[in-house]
């Protein structure tokens, strides 16, 4: 199953405990648009992952982390990539969390990040120009069929907050980390923020 950005977004529940909620207002539209990171389903695994980059030159780095439909950590990774762009280092995450969500069996998942136009490349098949961005999109839709329900969705920075810390942690590594009992402290505290929010 798939669902585009604009599609799920629509259908997601607002959140009702105050304790994590972030406000965004839109340009276009006065009304405060509630921001925080949503469970997925019983029997759902959700993803959320994103990319970085740094200063001249564009140095990426990539992070991600796994959590069940009770917000339990599962999984956490990050990496530095070295020199990208912000979209190749959206999709190199993007992988690697599907190539971990395949190692260990999760079939029904849910892929949320904060970068829009991956929706519009991935979900609605929207042409690229550059030939490595071409090539990681191939790569992600070879994945894609080993699941047996996914949904691709994206939520605003505030939603994404443990895997921004994540890959922003990846700058700082010289090999590639996975952390697979608890996240770092600074992100196991973003982890039961978005816990307590619901």
């Amino acid at each position: 199953m798939m669902l585009g950005f604009g599609n799920l977004f629509r259908q997601q529940n607002l959140v009702k405990n105050p304790v994590r909620l972030l406000i965004i207002r839109s340009w276009h539209n006065e009304k405060p648009i509630p921001v925080s990171w949503k469970k997925p389903e019983y029997g759902w695994t959700k993803l959320n992952f994103d990319g970085s980059c740094r200063g001249r030159g564009c140095r990426g780095s990539i992070g991600g982390v796994i959590r069940d439909h009770n917000a339990e950590f599962l999984l956490g990774y990050a990496e530095s990539i070295g020199k990208t762009t912000s979209v190749l280092a959206e999709l190199a995450s993007l992988r690697r969390g599907l190539e971990l969500l395949i190692e260990n069996g999760w079939k029904d998942i849910w892929l949320e990040g904060d970068a829009k136009t991956l929706g519009d490349i991935i979900v609605e098949g929207r042409s690229v120009k550059c030939k490595e961005t071409e090539r990681s999109i191939s790569e992600i839709n070879i994945m894609l069929p080993e699941f047996k329900n996914f949904i691709l969705s994206h939520v605003y920075r505030e939603g994404n907050r443990a895997a921004a810390k994540l890959a922003k942690i990846g700058h700082r590594l010289e090999k590639p980390k996975i952390w697979r009992v608890n996240p770092p402290h600074e992100v196991l505290r973003i982890v039961h923020e978005d816990a307590e929010a619901k």
